[in-house]
């Protein structure tokens, strides 16, 4: 399994990384403990989980998902060292499907909400340490989930940028976190974190944790510079487009068990546009005798912003098609093609 370097660390970690929301909800406890054991004995070495998980966000399985991270760390003492282990604070419930059960809707990021984030996720996950914290989404209304276009939005009270990163530089101090990262974020939001840091010599972001896949390229054209310029790396999330991209959905298929089939809040990628242009890419792969799934799969791995394909499965059967995809390059041919389709309709799911 290719390694890349985490931002400007020393930390190398798996083109592939291994993302948790579905666990506690989708996923038991054994299941999760399977799906570890799978990934690290196949090469991932980075871990990727929330204190809001698992999707959907619900009050009574809040943390559910760092908790079987936790007994899996309990149960095989010794192994900390064997993975990067990254998680997320929630933010403040600006928009209607943010969660208001954790710490209240005035969950921001102050010292308060991120010292009580901070100690309740390394309680659940049992842990002295956590190598990557990330913001999960800005304290600022912005163009995050699924919002194409910047709100105009007055909110009543942000906190400042400097503020969020004072603390976090506390935090590693105090030894509890070892890097910071964003997710969900803007250009302006990343420029805003590099230059607190320069200026005042603070923690600089070492990543950020954004939706990228074939039919979401918009981390090409405001963000990627970033990676180049800052080394500020993407952790690519979404790159199956719910698993819209692995080609099960075709024809308005729904398989029993399946995220879309289950949960109503899963719209983010079923627009006629995304899902016609999705559909032009499983018969592209299809057409080359490619797995749909490793395909897009593939295309993330390539990038060179990219630090990290984050990949998540419900079974394990799908998660060692997702890993395997690690081995796959791309034909100058399939790559050709696919920025074709992108220039004939460009990121139709935002």
């Amino acid at each position: 399994m290719e390694k890349r370097k985490l931002g400007n660390t020393d930390i190398e970690v798996s083109v592939i990384g291994l993302g948790t929301m579905t666990w506690g909800e989708q996923n038991t406890e054994a299941q999760a403990h399977e799906q570890i054991d799978y990934a690290l004995a196949h090469g991932v070495t980075l871990i990727d989980t929330a204190e809001m998980y698992p999707v959907p966000p619900k009050a009574e399985t809040q943390g559910r998902t760092e908790q079987y991270i936790g007994t899996w760390l309990k149960a095989n003492a010794g192994r900390r060292g064997e993975f990067v282990l990254a998680t997320k604070i929630a933010g403040p419930a600006r928009q209607p499907h943010n969660p208001t059960h954790i710490r209240g809707k005035n969950n921001q990021f102050d010292r308060q909400n991120l010292t009580a984030a901070v100690n309740d996720s390394l309680k659940r996950l049992q842990t002295d340490y956590i190598d990557l914290y990330q913001l999960h989404w800005p304290d600022r209304s912005t163009m995050t989930f699924g919002r194409s276009n910047y709100p105009w939005i007055d909110d009543a009270y942000t906190v400042p940028i400097v503020e969020t990163l004072q603390v976090l530089a506390d935090l590693v101090k105090e030894g509890k976190i070892r890097h910071i990262g964003v997710s969900n974020e803007t250009p302006w939001g990343v420029a805003q974190f590099l230059n607190a840091a320069q200026t005042l010599g603070l923690p600089k972001i070492v990543s950020i944790q954004n939706p990228y896949s074939l039919v979401n390229r918009n981390f090409e054209t405001g963000l990627s510079e970033f990676t180049h310029r800052d080394g500020v790396g993407l952790l690519a999330y979404s790159p199956l487009a719910f698993g819209w991209l692995s080609g099960k959905y075709e024809g308005g298929a729904r398989p029993a068990g399946a995220r879309i089939t289950l949960f109503e809040r899963f719209q983010r990628y079923s627009k006629p546009q995304a899902v016609s242009a999705i559909s032009a890419y499983v018969a592209l792969a299809r057409e080359h005798g490619l797995s749909p799934t490793q395909m897009a799969l593939a295309f993330v791995n390539s990038r060179p912003f990219v630090t990290s394909n984050l990949i998540g499965a419900t079974t394990l059967e799908q998660l060692k098609e997702n890993i395997d995809s690690a081995a796959l390059t791309l034909s100058e041919d399939v790559l050709a093609a696919i920025d074709a389709l992108h220039e004939k309709q460009p990121n139709p799911a935002p």
